[in-house]
């Protein structure tokens, strides 16, 4: 029987918080960030410190790219890899 993997349902605001410390934790800049995911350095910025602002997309993007979460919407679940 296989394992299942563990899944959490999250608000928007809590992405902002999981981006944040999945790229902190990959010793990564907000100038790194932006460079590899094409943006501009405030893009990163607002994704984790407004989490009123629409950039959900950039936040899950950020989040896969850092850690081992896999992030499914439009109810924000994530699961190991």
């Amino acid at each position: 029987m296989p394992i299942m993997k563990s899944s959490k349902y999250l608000a928007e605001h809590e992405l902002a918080a999981l981006a944040k410390k999945y790229r902190l934790a990959a010793g990564k800049t907000k100038v790194e960030v932006a460079r590899e995911m094409g943006i501009k350095p405030p893009s990163v910025h607002h994704a984790e410190e407004s989490p009123g602002q629409s950039f959900t997309k950039l936040r899950c993007r950020m989040i896969e790219a850092y850690s081992n979460l896999k992030v499914s919407g439009p109810f924000f679940r994530i699961d190991e890899k």
